[in-house]
């Protein structure tokens, strides 16, 4: 199971802005197989192509933000390409459309993306922080919302399991309406503080164990694992985010 975990590059946006080949390699030195692209920093898509193709990196989608593929469609689908990925994501709304009209603007530029995209084999999913259950529209939250089929066009959901607990559900059970609908899931841990601080994968209290069983029953492609902020140095977090992963699935996932 340790080719489907994947690091998201986002941990890593101080120290890629000064050396983003040299990050690849250290993640893959480190362990890691595959890496979640979250921006290129200034680089250009093909070294960085080149340099994950050279270290045998894969990667596990391309968070690129919704303006980005209004406007620069054909370029992202370059880089998809270049990256040799199916899966983008729009990886958050600006605070200004955070609201009714803002989600169902937001939804409406989705689905008309998703249309485009989906004659190129390209899969568009939508990334939730907490603030999406904040928001309601014809009575369920926002995130549900956007992800309601509409006219047959989805927008494949990408759950971030710390967002989901901070927003007062349970991971678990808020994956299990996506079986077969989500090939990417988000692992985020909580620390059990009331600040609820952003910890590394297994250090906290949310249980992934049962969140992995299901995600390997139900069609996850990838575990994208993600720290927004880190005590200490980002790449020792990773570190020991993957070896607590690869620790717990040892010898305990159901088969």
């Amino acid at each position: 199971m340790k080719h489907k975990f994947a690091a998201q590059l986002y941990t890593l946006r101080k120290e890629i802005s000064s050396d983003f080949p040299g990050v690849l390699w250290k993640l893959k030195d480190m362990g890691w197989e595959a890496v979640q692209i979250d921006g290129l920093f200034g680089y250009q898509a093909q070294e960085i192509a080149h340099v994950m193709k050279k270290a045998g990196l894969k990667a596990a989608g391309m968070h690129v933000p919704l303006v980005r593929l209004k406007n620069e469609f054909e370029k992202v689908v370059e880089e998809a390409r270049l990256f040799e990925t199916n899966d983008i994501i729009c990886p958050y709304l600006d605070e200004e459309m955070r609201n009714a009209e803002g989600y169902i603007q937001a939804k409406k530029e989705l689905i008309h993306i998703s249309r485009k995209a989906a004659p190129l084999r390209l899969n568009i999913g939508y990334h939730n922080h907490d603030f999406e259950f904040m928001t309601s529209i014809d009575g369920e939250t926002a995130l549900d919302y956007l992800l309601t089929p509409e006219d047959g066009v989805r927008i494949f959901p990408e759950i971030d399991t710390y967002w989901v607990k901070k927003a007062g559900f349970d991971p678990l059970d808020y994956i299990e309406q996506f079986s077969y609908r989500m090939p990417i899931l988000h692992l985020k841990d909580m620390s059990n503080n009331y600040r609820k601080d952003f910890v590394e994968i297994g250090e906290g209290c949310i249980d992934f164990l049962p969140i992995l069983n299901w995600g390997e029953q139900n069609g996850v492609k990838w575990y994208a694992v993600e720290q927004d902020e880190c005590s200490g140095k980002p790449l020792d977090s990773l570190e020991l985010s993957l070896k607590n992963l690869i620790n717990m699935t040892t010898n305990h996932l159901t088969n």
